[in-house]
């Protein structure tokens, strides 16, 4: 083996993965408590609006895990759902928002009514 490969070159790489995965960590974070701070400071505004979409992402992962007591694999699965639903104000724009699943159930495309939020935050939607 090389001298790369003896120990300088592999504690390298480790080094510099370990400090991208750390780095993108701490964006991701920087970035939500932005978005938070973002909608807290905006006003909260209400318009009429229409709801012209719906959609569901579903993300699932599984997980390794370790062995059982026979000596098997095991593996965790997990699944998230996330719910979105489109509106549409009277100006001809649209803005989707993430809403929980009790209210994705009780919005259909087509309702009219008046839409609250707070920046990119949904707040309620009140049919007419």
């Amino acid at each position: 083996m090389n001298d790369f490969m003896m120990g300088g070159g592999i504690n390298i790489l480790f080094d510099v993965a370990f400090a991208f995965v750390a780095v993108t960590i701490v964006v991701v974070i920087v970035k939500s408590i932005s978005q938070w701070h973002k909608n807290n400071v905006s006003p909260r505004l209400t318009v009429t609006a229409k709801v012209t979409g719906r959609r569901v992402d579903v993300s699932r992962n599984v997980h390794a895990g370790g062995a059982n007591l026979n000596g098997a694999q095991t593996t965790h699965a997990t699944t998230s759902t996330d719910y979105y639903v489109t509106f549409e104000v009277q100006s001809g724009d649209r803005m989707e928002f993430c809403v929980d699943g009790r209210e994705y159930g009780l919005l259909s495309e087509g309702d009219e009514g008046e839409l609250s939020f707070q920046g990119t935050r949904y707040l309620s939607f009140v049919r007419k």
